[in-house]
């Protein structure tokens, strides 16, 4: 059976109105555009969604809303998990996945406290998993906010032993645990999706099937192009690497602001409006502009490699 959860996965925006209500009418254009821009699935309700500061009800909207968009032309994966009470994260996620999404996706930071011991992530991930259908695949998204929790060797094998488990959304950006999660996970049915995009050409080269980041959200056909041609065309896959790995030093520019900023200029968005962070001096810095050189150098990259 072909493994439906590899490729191109952008991390979704959540589009606000000047009252920072949610923007429908943008997310429906936003939809759109990931679609034509060939990626192979989605993820919503993740950390670029501004998911901690969406209600349940938002949240269970918003996922049903993207499914019912997107019609199965590709598949989707949603989290929404934010809770901190382990009756509650249950809730959620059972929620989630009536919502008709191809998985649903924990957060490793809500299995444990920081600082806790990785054991006692296990304990909850296992405990927790018990309380969830059997019939909805599972994935697991190391989200730095409020705190980065990497997962352990043990929690990568359990997962695949499990067969629950079909993505996990990688952000640990180093390149020795990259690879040893790429031998763990080797033969199984999950999914390792690299979201760093300066070690994501040599972590497909070493058997990574996904790219899940957010600078998806300004040229994913770029991301698609590399991983359905890193193979065929390696000259090429490294020299538009060399680009993305660059380019994607704006995502420290008052991301998600910037993203919503380019989308907004390409005319999905109507405003730049966040509920994670004010956007009130985005405008007035460097901030724009040098969204606006990045785009103009990835065109320039596009017809000089002719992709």
């Amino acid at each position: 059976m072909k493994n439906k959860y590899v490729g191109v996965w952008p991390v979704m925006l959540t589009p606000f109105t000047e009252q920072r209500s949610v923007d429908y009418n943008a997310l429906e254009s936003l939809i759109d555009w990931y679609v034509k821009a060939g990626v192979h699935g989605l993820f919503g309700l993740c950390q670029s969604s501004e998911m901690f500061f969406l209600s349940d009800k938002e949240s269970q909207k918003i996922a049903k809303f993207i499914i019912d968009k997107v019609d199965g032309k590709i598949p989707v994966v949603v989290s929404g998990h934010t809770a901190t009470d382990f009756s509650h994260q249950s809730e959620q996620l059972i929620a989630m996945s009536e919502t008709g999404a191809d998985s649903i996706i924990l957060i490793s930071n809500r299995l444990a406290l920081q600082g806790e011991d990785n054991k006692i992530t296990l304990n909850n991930l296992q405990n927790l998993v018990q309380t969830l259908p059997e019939k909805i695949d599972l994935g697991i998204y190391e989200c730095p906010y409020p705190y980065k929790r990497l997962l352990s060797d043990d929690i990568v094998k359990w997962c695949v032993d499990s067969e629950r488990f079909t993505f996990i959304k990688d952000t640990c950006c180093d390149l020795n645990i990259i690879k040893q999660r790429a031998l763990i996970t080797n033969g199984s049915r999950l999914s390792l999706a690299n979201a760093n995009s300066q070690t994501l050409l040599t972590s497909l080269q070493m058997g990574y099937r996904a790219f899940s980041g957010v600078m998806a959200n300004f040229h994913p056909e770029l991301y698609v192009w590399l991983y359905e041609n890193w193979e065929k065309n390696i000259e090429k896959a490294q020299i538009l690497s060399s680009y993305l790995s660059t380019a994607a030093l704006v995502e420290n520019l008052d991301y998600p602001i910037c993203a919503k900023y380019y989308q907004q200029k390409i005319g999905n968005f109507s405003t730049i409006q966040c509920r994670v962070r004010t956007s009130q001096n985005f405008m007035s810095s460097f901030y724009p502009q040098a969204i606006d050189d990045m785009g103009l150098l990835g065109e320039i990259i596009t017809r000089s490699l002719d992709i």
